[in-house]
């Protein structure tokens, strides 16, 4: 816990599958920052730094961790949010300034800040922590009556997928496939669900593929072009998302849209070998790169996780304190949860 030394308490990886929390300086704020005492953190990709000494992103064996929910505790004078605001505090620190943030997507930040650099602190810049900075622009008030738990989803839990059906035009009697079924790809299910699509899971992990029946997919197949084709009348799905960054689920993605269909890929890891004319222009193939949602789309998606309430219950599989994320990792690791979530002041201030 902060206490009056000035310190709070962070998750760092200590070696390998090791890991526990480190006492660290309270962060500070400067320019249009505000202080959010995290009460819910969700779990990404970060247990890769924790199994292979992998860190993806922005991650550090002492700084892991980007989602977030939590109350803002200060705020400067003039900011879109107070004092004692409920808050989802979405990913990254964009610079608010650039063409990309200007339109609303700011996961395509040209000109991406350093928040230690701007506030002068030595910390803040991580979710798995009792606190953290934001710039204010990339809050958004929790709506009454939603916990922070739930609206914490509207990060890496459903985010990514949300704005990629939003841009790819996903609707009522859409076919889509997600190829990948980790915790993206299974908000990606919520999602496509609330949309009215037809819902096509690619998954080889027994877990996970149950947990997809449960949030309402339609046909749960291997990563096979041919379980797809029967799925789809030999049509092939009228969207694919790709969310696992592996090969064979990237290769899948491209093979099994149909004819005019699109494709978008939101796992970062990979590289993929496509033919120009006959994965592209002969069958008029759309492909997307995307990693979240627009920001001036926060209240829709608040709005859709307060209709789902009993599919992120069941979504969400294991709840944490901040001293237990050894084991929250090793969980992730073994392929058999759904969304993690860290509250780094117990759960029933989460609420």
């Amino acid at each position: 816990m902060a206490d009056r030394s000035g310190q709070m308490d962070v998750v760092a990886i200590t070696g390998p599958r090791r890991a526990g929390t480190v006492r660290k300086p309270m962060p500070r704020i400067d320019r249009d920052y505000v202080l959010i005492r995290v009460l819910a953190a969700p779990m990404c990709n970060e247990y890769v730094a924790y199994t292979d000494g992998v860190y993806l992103e922005r991650n550090k064996p002492d700084s892991l961790g980007h989602e977030m929910a939590g109350e803002v505790v200060r705020a400067p004078a003039g900011a879109p949010v107070r004092e004692g605001d409920r808050v989802v505090a979405f990913c990254g620190y964009p610079c608010g300034r650039c063409d990309p943030c200007r339109r609303g997507f700011y996961a395509h930040c040209a000109a991406t800040e350093d928040p230690r650099g701007v506030c002068g602190g030595e910390s803040g810049e991580c979710g798995f922590a009792q606190y953290a900075v934001k710039p204010a622009w990339m809050c958004e008030t929790i709506p009454d009556g939603m916990s922070y738990e739930h609206a914490a989803m509207a990060c890496c839990g459903l985010g990514p997928t949300f704005g990629a059906m939003e841009r790819l035009g996903v609707g009522p009697g859409s076919t889509v496939l997600i190829t990948g079924l980790g915790a993206v790809g299974l908000g990606g299910v919520i999602n496509a669900k609330a949309r009215g699509a037809t819902v096509i899971a690619a998954v080889r992990t027994p877990y996970r593929a149950e947990l997809a029946r449960e949030l309402g997919a339609d046909h749960v197949v291997e990563p096979s072009h041919k379980e797809v084709m029967t799925a789809t009348g030999g049509l092939g799905a009228d969207h694919v998302i790709e969310c696992s960054g592996q090969e064979v689920y990237q290769r899948l993605a491209l093979e099994a849209v149909a004819r005019l269909g699109t494709v978008a890929f939101l796992a970062e890891p990979g590289s993929l070998v496509l033919g120009v004319d006959e994965d592209l222009i002969q069958r008029g193939v759309t492909l997307l790169g995307t990693l979240d949602i627009n920001r001036n789309d926060a209240r829709r998606l608040l709005r859709l996780i307060a209709s789902v309430p009993d599919q992120l219950d069941r979504y969400i599989t294991h709840r944490l304190p901040l001293d237990r994320a050894a084991e929250a990792f090793e969980a992730q690791a073994s392929f058999e949860t759904g969304k993690i979530v860290l509250f780094p002041h117990g759960t029933e201030e989460a609420r």
